[in-house]
């Protein structure tokens, strides 16, 4: 049985969780929700692999941001920054692994000591920030990356929902970009140097 632990978020949680398959889960694959909020630690230990979801932004004490900018959250989560920082070191420490989803892509992006754009501005938010539903837009995928290999094409195209993305002057060293949009916002990244550590790729969308 492969345990699969899926990060807490009040953000569409229920989504992230559809995304198996009745037939998936019959494949020997258990759903484990890992939550700052019940601070289930322990059942970190019990994973195989971990999603870290989307949802409200990462506190900007993680990178040294502004602590008021354009559009932020009303609150934010720095129980949940912590808690899924935790996930992703136990995850880095023992090679499992993982996957980062919009604020998961964010979140380890500033955790590998890269920083963030706080609000991308008026024109980039009329591309990629969520109004009533998602936005869509196109990407292309870096030749010669993981998510290249796994995807099987250079061009597609995602939807999006977010109003930060990762600074491309300031990404994580550890770090490469693996997919851009056509306005040059990174929108994946995976392991610059992935010898010796477990799978890893973030997707913006």
């Amino acid at each position: 049985m492969k345990r699969i632990g899926v990060s807490y978020t009040a953000t569409n949680f229920d989504n992230y969780i559809n995304w198996f398959s009745e037939a998936d889960k019959r494949d020997d694959i258990e759903i484990v929700e890992l939550s700052f909020i019940q601070n289930n630690f322990p059942d970190i230990n019990t994973c195989d692999a971990f999603i870290l979801t989307g949802g409200v932004d990462v506190h900007p004490s993680l990178y040294g941001g502004d602590i008021r900018y354009e559009n932020m959250p009303a609150e934010f989560q720095i129980a949940r920054d912590r808690f899924e920082t935790l996930i992703y070191r136990y995850a880095k420490c023992h090679r499992l692994p993982v996957l980062g989803i919009c604020r998961g892509l964010q979140l380890i992006n500033t955790i590998e000591s890269g920083n963030l754009i706080q609000d991308m501005g008026e024109v980039a938010n009329a591309v990629h920030r969520k109004s009533t539903e998602d936005k869509r837009h196109d990407l292309q995928i870096v030749e010669g990356t993981l998510l290249r290999q796994i995807a099987g094409q250079e061009l597609g195209e995602v939807n999006s929902a977010h109003h930060q993305c990762i600074d491309p002057t300031a990404i994580a060293e550890t770090l490469v970009v693996s997919a851009r949009s056509s306005d040059h916002t990174i929108e994946a990244v995976e392991y610059a140097d992935p010898r010796q550590k477990g799978f890893m790729l973030c997707v913006q969308w």
